[in-house]
């Protein structure tokens, strides 16, 4: 297939971090006497993924739609900070070694539906912002993610890649943007469609020594 470029996906992809999240957002919620939006990590499984109005709308529904996503930004602000403070031992094993690998052949991007922060967070937790050669989210693009994986593909001159994620949605936006998808099926959702299925980080190196990345 001769990618160029791999573009990651980080949650369901790099790491699992829902429980570290539904702490973070909860701990913001009971500073805000809002206990009934209390979410845990199974909660948030379906809801990875999606971008912060869709996470919003699912989370507080009965809430206008100002306050509504007002409370989400508080809640993503607070994450990132309760992560930074966290040691994050979350990453998938063998995820960094098979960047590592990788990084030798193709260069390596991520791009997430999360808030500002994340990326990096999520790069400096697990080691790997020096194999990482670019990054975008939506909140630098403010659009959905078949579009932030063209726009990091314009800003970094990306002549071929394949999206690496773990969601239906995540094949919808490779789709989208006009590359293949490898589905991290150890990760959070099913989908049908895909270039690879990868039972594991490590079947990213498999395919690279079989000659089919």
């Amino acid at each position: 297939m001769g990618y160029e470029s791999l573009i990651l996906d980080i949650d369901g992809t790099l790491w699992d971090s829902r429980a570290l999240v539904a702490e973070g957002y909860n701990l913001q919620l009971a500073d805000e006497g809002l206990e009934r939006y209390f979410v845990d990590a199974e909660g948030l499984k379906a809801l990875f993924g999606k971008v912060m109005t869709e996470i919003a709308d699912a989370m507080f529904p009965d809430l206008p739609e100002n306050r509504r996503y007002a409370l989400m930004e508080r809640c993503m602000a607070r994450e990132n900070r309760y992560l930074e403070e966290n040691p994050c031992r979350i990453g998938y094993p063998g995820i960094v070694e098979a960047l590592e690998t990788l990084s030798r052949r193709h260069r390596l991007f991520i791009v997430s539906n999360s808030q500002r922060g994340y990326p990096e967070l999520c790069m400096d937790k697990l080691g790997i912002r020096e194999l990482i050669s670019g990054h975008l989210c939506f909140g630098d693009t403010g659009t959905d993610k078949g579009t932030t994986i063209r726009i990091l593909m314009d800003k970094y001159g990306i002549s071929s890649a394949a999206y690496v994620g773990d969601t239906q949605g995540d094949r919808e936006a490779a789709e989208k943007a006009g590359i293949d998808f490898l589905w991290a099926a150890y990760g959070f959702g099913a989908v049908t469609g895909y270039a690879e299925k990868l039972n594991g980080p490590m079947d990213l190196v498999r395919l690279e020594k079989e000659g089919r990345l």
